[in-house]
């Protein structure tokens, strides 16, 4: 092993203002051979948060993004594309099919690639382009449904076509596999990395409950103690409203929850109360309202400050970690989830502000040597 250790001056905008940091590099990394890209699912590592953390709290993420599609929902997948081949309802040659935000899709998409499944996607018309485009190369067809039929909409599609067509329809939203898989893997790799260390408060969001659910039910059963901090956004408050949601006898929602409205975190909280988020409900001890911008700059905070690069939802959990920081005694620990990566947000507000061209501060620089000069409204110059 390699050690260095170096200071770190942050900007005003941290918490804190010098990081004393010792870093490992490996020289000679163990060489494992796998079998297939599923067996690279899971066993996410949990990362220190050293300067947006405020003082006398460890705060920590786990990086879900370290799954080969990027994001949590690889573990839901697998889940329920092993358990219904297991069951018999999945049998060779059968077309999955699933409505999801894209992240489920990817993931869905991947799986079935690697099983030789054909793959069809519903996917509501405000999601980011670039899932979209994602699943289609991983083979995937996607149907795109109309922004006003909401999340409903795509389900109520993928319900048709697999009625129509016969296809295994995965119902991530109801489908037990789901939480099931992350009790037995997500909630084991949490307990296992704080085995011997002190762990108060696990915070995470929604989409289909799965992570939630299962990760509440393996620490209620071993560390009781913890603390379960459950998020939804603001602007779609549904657990907050007391309104359950009338579902079908699949348990599939029947309509639109009456208190959502349009938020910006995609991939958290559709347009009505999963089954699977519903079934563990009691497992939290804390709900916890979050607000759109602060999930934008928290991603952003994330980002240029720690150099952890995640998506809107996971800029809102890290928000909801913050809240729960800032009223947390002395010396908690805190464990968030970053369910995604950043790059799958690219057409979306997250990057509003981020530009493609070079803006002033820049140009200053370019224009500070020389040679090979590329100005707006002037010809490059290579050598000076």
């Amino acid at each position: 092993m390699l050690s260095f250790t170096q200071s770190i001056s942050t900007c005003p905008r941290a918490v804190k203002t010098t990081v004393k940091r010792t870093s490992k590099v490996s020289l000679a990394p163990k060489a494992v051979i796998h079998e297939n890209i599923t067996s690279l699912i899971g066993d996410t590592p949990v990362v220190k948060i050293n300067k947006l953390a405020p003082d006398g709290v460890e705060l920590y993420v786990k990086c879900e993004y370290f799954n080969p599609l990027s994001s949590v929902k690889d573990r839901l997948a697998l889940a329920v594309i092993e358990d219904a081949e297991k069951s018999g309802k999945l049998k060779p040659g059968m077309t999955v099919v699933e409505a999801t935000s894209g992240n489920t899709g990817i993931a869905v998409a991947m799986v079935c690639a690697q099983r030789g499944y054909p793959c069809v996607i519903c996917m509501a018309e405000p999601f980011s382009i670039e899932r979209r485009k994602i699943m289609r190369m991983l083979g995937a067809k996607v149907i795109v449904t109309p922004k006003g039929g909401k999340g409903t909409g795509m389900v109520k599609k993928a319900e048709e076509l697999a009625e129509k067509h016969g296809w295994f329809l995965t119902s991530q939203f109801e489908n037990e596999a789901n939480w099931k898989f992350h009790e037995k893997t997500t909630g084991q790799e949490i307990l296992r990395d704080f085995s011997g260390k002190n762990l108060t408060h696990f915070v995470t969001g929604y989409g289909t409950g799965g992570t939630f659910h299962g990760v509440a039910k393996a620490l209620k059963a071993k560390r009781p103690d913890v603390k379960i901090c459950l998020l939804e956004p603001s602007a779609a408050p549904l657990l907050a409203s007391g309104t359950k949601t009338e579902r079908k006898p699949s348990g599939a929602p029947v309509g639109s929850h009456p208190a959502f409205t349009p938020h910006p975190v995609q991939g958290w909280t559709p347009d009505f109360i999963p089954l699977v988020l519903e079934s563990g409900i009691d497992l939290h001890d804390e709900l916890i309202p979050i607000d759109g911008p602060d999930a934008m700059q928290c991603a952003k905070d994330l980002a240029s400050k720690e150099g952890i690069f995640t998506g809107i939802s996971g800029g809102a959990t890290f928000s909801g970690a913050l809240k729960v920081a800032r009223s947390a005694p002395k010396g908690s620990s805190i464990l968030c989830m970053l369910p995604d990566t950043s790059e799958r947000y690219m057409s979306t507000p997250l990057y509003d502000q981020i530009q493609a061209d070079m803006d002033e501060s820049e140009l200053e620089i370019a224009k500070s040597t020389p040679s090979f000069q590329l100005i707006p409204g002037q010809e490059p110059i290579l050598q000076a």
